[in-house]
């Protein structure tokens, strides 16, 4: 295997929406950074995975690179209703007149996570960034003055700062030594994709069943998106996952929650054990090397903390870069990326615990925990505040004491 030697200001490891963004912010920042994607060009991407976009990652985008969070936004779905059932009987419901705001960019949007990657990857190479399709990196070497990146097909990339975005699994990750600490979720999770009946479409709205009857009173989450819904079954500790992916099993549910004419529309199964782990350092010894995403940092998907904090992360480490490489010592410089490996790894902190306080909500047999749910189900007949708490909590909480280092 021949070995061809290549250099670049920046490296990024990754083409999702995190190696992307990266690009994106860095680029325009003047920073010239180049992709390293293991994955082909024509590559599957299966699921619709990451589907909602908070606001704030909207303004974001749009700061980065004028136009992104419009199109994002045009091209998702933002449903005007919202509904909690208990054991089938509803105790929550609220419809609004104008549920993505009055600003110029909505406060949510619901799309699946490949059109939001087809529309970032579409702006890194209208600024003229380049990714490097079927280079799967196979060694990092961490240097006092850069970093030396070693790929599967024998490219040597020498670089002055990486980002590894190389999600759960990361290379980058692995060859900084950092690792991951925290916990798994205690049940796994059925995610189903089904595609939307175009001739006859249920209403749009994001409905939370806690205790579904007609799913043996297993938690269901159903989330409308362009072109479908996603369906999230909450397993029991005592079920076994494999058999609620059968197609036999899975149609059987989909068509109890969403009605019948949706039984044969499934388009994506999928099994989960959510973990809630940050990286014990987000920068390497040298701060030359920076994680972002999910190779920094996986969260239980209630509240949406994955990919939106990703590009927080990315939106950060463009800006620490950018200073370090214009800085006139090397202590600016590495205390810039210090600031960063700092900061992203309290806002990865704080959504683990968010995410954490949804999965207890969600998971917990704790009799106090019962009691409260129970308790709020009953007052909600009689008190909005009730219900609306019931409807909140299976997302965590939202109000970060330091509102700089949310997502």
């Amino acid at each position: 295997m021949s070995t061809s030697n290549k250099s670049a200001p920046v490296l990024i490891v990754g083409a999702g929406p995190t190696g992307l963004a990266t690009g994106i912010a860095l680029r325009a920042r003047g920073v010239e950074a180049i992709i390293l994607e293991a994955d082909s060009r024509d590559r599957n991407r299966s699921g619709t995975r990451a589907i909602y976009i908070h606001g704030s990652t909207l303004h974001r985008l749009e700061q980065m690179y004028p136009g992104v969070g419009q199109k994002i936004a045009q091209k998702g779905l933002i449903w005007p209703t919202r509904r909690t059932l208990w054991h089938g009987n509803e105790i929550f419901s609220r419809t609004y007149s104008d549920p993505g705001g009055a600003g110029d960019l909505p406060h949510f949007t619901s799309l699946p996570q490949s059109m939001t990657e087809s529309i970032l990857r579409e702006a890194f190479n209208h600024q003229g960034g380049t990714i490097h399709w079927s280079s799967e990196v196979e060694h990092v070497e961490q240097q006092q003055d850069g970093v030396r990146v070693q790929t599967v097909d024998g490219d040597v990339w020498r670089t002055e700062y990486l980002v590894g975005a190389d999600g759960a699994g990361s290379t980058v990750r692995n060859g900084i030594n950092a690792n991951f600490q925290g916990e798994a979720s205690e049940n796994s999770f059925i995610v189903i994709d089904v595609e939307e009946t175009p001739e006859d479409p249920r209403e749009v709205e994001r409905v939370f069943h806690y205790s579904h009857p007609g799913v043996g009173g297993r938690n269901v989450l159903i989330i409308p998106f362009t072109g479908g819904w996603r369906v999230d079954i909450q397993c029991n500790q005592s079920d076994d996952p494999a058999k609620f992916e059968t197609e036999e099993i899975a149609s059987e549910m989909v068509a109890t929650v969403l009605g019948e004419r949706y039984r044969s529309r499934i388009s994506w199964i999928s099994q989960y054990t959510f973990k809630q782990v940050t990286a014990d350092s987000f920068v390497d010894a040298h701060q030359r090397i920076l994680l972002a995403g999910e190779a920094a940092h996986l969260f239980a998907p209630f509240g949406a903390r994955g990919m939106n904090s990703g590009i927080a992360d990315a939106d950060g480490a463009a800006s620490a870069i950018t200073v370090a490489i214009t800085a006139e010592t090397a202590s600016i410089a590495e205390a810039e990326i210090k600031r960063y490996g700092t900061r992203r790894k309290k806002a990865a902190e704080y959504n683990k615990y968010a995410a954490g306080k949804a999965l207890e909500h969600l998971q917990s047999n704790r009799l106090t925990t019962k009691i409260k749910k129970t308790a709020a189900a009953k007052l909600a007949r009689c008190w909005e505040g009730a219900g609306e708490w019931l409807d909140d909590a299976p997302y965590g909480p939202r109000k970060n004491p330091d509102a700089t280092q949310f997502y």
